[in-house]
C-alpha cells in the first residue's frame, strides 16, 4: 500500500453492510483494507470494486475471533500511515435464551462485538491522535438501549458498543479524530442466517436495505452527526432519551440511600 491516497479499513466487509460500505468508500475516492473471514467472497468484491473506481484494494482474510488473526490486523492498523478511516462493522448474532445458548456462541458474540471492536480501534488511535486526524465508525444496534427475550447477550454486547463509543467521543472532543456510532434497526444482512430469527420471520416493513442503511450512515456523518439512528425521523427523541439518561446519572450523585427505601 502506497500513501498518496488515504485508505479506509473495513471489517466484515464480504458481504452486507461491509460490502456497500467498501462500494461507497471507493466511490468517494480511497484505496481500501477490506477484512473477512471468506476469502472467495473477499476477492470477488475487491476486483469488482477495483474495476468499478480504479482504487487499490487489499484483503484481509481474517477471523477476528481468533486472537492471532485479531493481531494480523491489529498490526495493520497500528503500521499503515495511509490509514484514514477505520469502520467496526463485523458482528454477530445468536439470538436464544441464555438457558439455551451455547458457551461458544456467547464468547463468540462477546470476542467480535466487543474485543475486536476495542482491540482494533485502540490499534488504530494512536496514529489518529498523533495526526490529529481520522474516522472511527463503530456500528452498533438499536438493541443497544432495548433487550429482547432472546438477545441478552446481542444487546449487551451492542450496549457496550454504544458506551464505549460515548466515552471515546468524550475523550477525542478537543482532537480531529471523529467517531461516529451508528444504531441499525433490522438490516437485510446475512447476519440473520445463523442467528436464530430467519429475515423472514420479520415484518417487511421494517427491514431496511443494506444500501439504504449505510447511505444513511454515511449521510449523518457527512452532517457531523456522532450519533446516527438512521431509521428514526424524530431525532428529537434521541436527545430526550440522553437528557433523561444525564438526568438520571445526575440523580444518582447524592451519597446517601433514597428516602422510599427507609434506612436508618
Amino acid at each position: 500500500m502506497t500513501i498518496s491516497r488515504k485508505v479506509a479499513v473495513v471489517t466484515g466487509a464480504s458481504s452486507g453492510i461491509g460490502a456497500v460500505y467498501a462500494e461507497r468508500l471507493a466511490a468517494r475516492g480511497y484505496d481500501l483494507v477490506l477484512v473477512a473471514r471468506r476469502a472467495d467472497r473477499l476477492e470477488t468484491l475487491a476486483s469488482k470494486i477495483s474495476a468499478a473506481h480504479g482504487v487499490k484494494v487489499h484483503s484481509i482474510v481474517a477471523d477476528l475471533t481468533k486472537d492471532i488473526d485479531l493481531a494480523k490486523v491489529e498490526t495493520m492498523l497500528a503500521t499503515n500511515p495511509a490509514v484514514h478511516i477505520l469502520i467496526n462493522n463485523a458482528g454477530l448474532a445468536r439470538l436464544r435464551p441464555v438457558a439455551q445458548s451455547s458457551a461458544d456462541d456467547t464468547g463468540a458474540q462477546i470476542a467480535l462485538n466487543i474485543t475486536a471492536l476495542t482491540r482494533l480501534t485502540q490499534a488504530v488511535l494512536p496514529a489518529f491522535v498523533s495526526r490529529n486526524e481520522g474516522v472511527i465508525v463503530n456500528i452498533a444496534s438499536v438493541l443497544a438501549i432495548h433487550s429482547l427475550p432472546v438477545s441478552s447477550v446481542y444487546s449487551g454486547t451492542k450496549a457496550f458498543v454504544l458506551q464505549y463509543t460515548r466515552g471515546l467521543q468524550l475523550e477525542l472532543a478537543e482532537t480531529g479524530v471523529k467517531v461516529q456510532l451508528v444504531l441499525p434497526a433490522s438490516t437485510a444482512t446475512e447476519i440473520w442466517d445463523e442467528s436464530g430469527i430467519p429475515l423472514s420471520a420479520l415484518q417487511k416493513e421494517s427491514v431496511m436495505t443494506t444500501e439504504n442503511l449505510v447511505d444513511a450512515a454515511l449521510a449523518g456523518l457527512d452532517q457531523g452527526e456522532s450519533v446516527t439512528w438512521p431509521s428514526v425521523a424524530d431525532a428529537g427523541l434521541w436527545d430526550k432519551y440522553d437528557a433523561a439518561r444525564a438526568a438520571l446519572f445526575a440523580a444518582t450523585q447524592v451519597g446517601k440511600p433514597a428516602p422510599r427505601y427507609k434506612i436508618g
